[in-house]
């Protein structure tokens, strides 16, 4: 019942509206008569339309429709899966920025934090190993030169000036007697209690002889000798006196503990030494630096190697150190995007407002695909009303941030509500041949308004008070209008009879009315162009009459001050 009665309300409205106008139509043609009637004039200037410059208020406006929309809508969506477990709010809820919105269960992303926490620790590992790598290298090879890792006498040379040698080549055999080593057995039970390290005497078998020794190692592993006797093996290094050799005997003695069995001695240093450096780089030999039969201890230059192939090698290994440094960030990032990835199970209020929508509550799943994301809840920010407004591309450059608008809504009739131009967009759109440039208005104060609501807006461009005015079909080009003068009797230059043209400085102009700054006094009767007078004259004449003074000026595009 209450739409039909709306739908009649409007239809009567509508009547009255039309009847209104027809009998203002009626009233201006009626006027019309009377003026010409009422304004004789000789010679041209008889059958001529003219207005009375007359003081009025005038604007410049633009007006456009459009809907009405928060200041600021949000949809909440999530980044990640899982089953949500709270939602501590509802709609209608006023929410703060930054509030907890919805939790959801991170177990899915627990294995993956720690995986890359692994993974960073693994390339700091490496990143630090290529870092000492180099540093041994250079140290190494400081003044292109190759030093030993070993001490002893070189028994055997492999390599000779102009070879190429790589990680692995062998260099020398080594050997050194200077230590010797004895390996005996010792039972077992005493074997458990004998620590690496321990004092021990060497006693040789053929002379007697007695000497010092350590302790290097003591075996885990059980051997059975004659009789049944379980033993462990214990090795005690010893410095040789000198004539000491590998066919001598001898029985050992560790604190109260005698071994089982006597044995023989072997060299503490008998092996291949061999190039040792990073990578599968080679370097050449310019010169060696030992013969056979030398004696070399760890850290003696055994050869040097080419200046190219010492750039090489260092280069080697600094491609090595950028490769670790590289694998390093990739391990960093990932952590992080994993960490922010832990973060949006978490997920929070972008902005303070109303909560509009709540789709998902707690005890429900979350699941993304590919084409769309599910909504979780929508906030508006209703501590302003905005809309925009359309205005074509000709009167764009009128627009300026600041503009007051006078705002009206259906919902509201007979209410007028303000508000200011917030912005004007440069992202314009296209339509049937016309380019307009969205401008966005905030209302001052909203009132009952919701958003949604259809409203019109109306900028004021500009205005003047009390201001001299025309119509605007009185001005003529070159800024000049025609004044009644009865002293001229003839037409010239396309002035006609009975005027003369005087030249104005004109302001503010609407689609109705100018405003003229110089160049006419108030009470001056002007010529109304003849072309325009089937448009515009009856209009004209229903705002002002047969004097063109009449209503304050405004509606629709116009400019402003020149």
């Amino acid at each position: 019942m209450e739409k039909k009665s709306r739908k009649k309300k409007r239809k009567v409205k509508k009547s009255v509206v039309i009847l209104i106008i027809l009998a203002v139509i009626a009233a201006a043609i009626v006027a019309a008569m009377s003026m010409r009637r009422a304004r004789p004039v000789s010679g041209e200037a008889e059958n001529q339309r003219t207005a009375v410059v007359t003081r009025q208020n005038i604007t410049s406006e633009l007006s456009s429709s459009g809907t009405l929309q928060a200041k600021d809508t949000y949809t909440i969506t999530s980044l990640v899966e899982g089953e949500v477990l709270s939602a501590d709010f509802e709609e209608g809820d006023q929410v703060t920025e930054g509030q907890i919105l919805y939790e959801i269960d991170p177990s899915s992303i627990d294995s993956q934090l720690e995986s890359a926490n692994n993974s960073l620790e693994r390339a700091q590992k490496s990143y630090a190993e290529a870092q000492a790598d180099y540093n041994e290298a250079a140290s190494e090879w400081s003044g292109n030169t190759y030093k030993a890792t070993e001490t002893g006498y070189i028994k055997n040379l492999y390599i000779e000036a102009g070879d190429k040698v790589s990680n692995g080549s062998q260099i020398a055999d080594i050997y050194s007697d200077a230590m010797m080593k004895l390996r005996v057995p010792f039972l077992r039970e005493e074997a458990e209690q004998i620590a690496v390290g321990s004092n021990a005497i060497i006693t040789l078998t053929a002379t007697g002889e007695q000497l010092p020794g350590m302790v290097t190692t003591v075996s885990s592993m059980d051997e059975t000798l004659s009789g049944g006797r379980l033993v462990r093996y214990v090795t005690i290094t010893v410095a040789n006196p000198g004539g000491m050799t590998t066919d001598m005997a001898a029985t050992a003695q560790v604190g109260d503990f005698v071994c089982s069995a006597e044995g023989t001695f072997t060299v503490s240093v008998d092996k291949t030494m061999s190039v040792d450096m990073s990578g599968n780089a080679n370097v050449q030999i310019e010169t060696l630096l030992v013969s056979e039969g030398d004696y070399v201890t760890e850290g003696t230059p055994i050869f040097t190697i080419t200046a190219k192939s010492a750039s090489d090698l260092l280069k080697n290994y600094e491609d090595a150190i950028d490769q670790a440094e590289e694998s390093l960030e990739n391990a960093q990032n990932n952590l992080e995007t994993t960490q922010n990835n832990l973060e949006n199970y978490t997920i929070t209020a972008p902005i303070s407002g109303e909560v509009i929508q709540k789709a998902v509550k707690a005890g429900d799943n979350i699941s993304r695909s590919s084409s769309s994301d599910t909504t979780l809840a929508v906030i508006y920010d209703l501590s302003a009303l905005t809309f925009e407004m359309s205005i074509d591309e000709l009167d764009i450059q009128s627009v300026e941030v600041g503009q007051k608008v006078e705002v009206t809504a259906d919902a509201f009739e007979g209410q007028t509500f303000t508000g200011t131009v917030t912005n004007v967009s440069l992202q314009s759109s296209y339509s049937n041949g016309v380019t307009n440039y969205p401008v966005t208005v905030t209302l001052d104060d909203a009132g009952d308004l919701l958003p949604g609501m259809n409203v019109d807006g109306v900028i004021i461009l500009d205005e003047a008070e009390d201001a001299l005015t025309i119509p605007v079909d009185a001005l003529m080009r070159g800024n000049r209008v025609y004044v009644k003068d009865d002293t001229v009797t003839e037409s010239v230059d396309g002035v006609p009879a009975g005027f003369r043209s005087v030249e104005v400085t004109v302001g503010l102009t609407n689609d109705e009315y100018v405003e003229i700054l110089d160049g006419l006094s108030e009470g001056d009767e002007v010529y109304v162009n003849e072309s325009s007078a089937s448009s515009n004259g009856m209009m004209g004449m229903m705002m002002g009459g047969p004097g063109g003074g009449g209503m304050p000026g405004g509606g629709g595009p116009g400019g402003g001050r020149p």
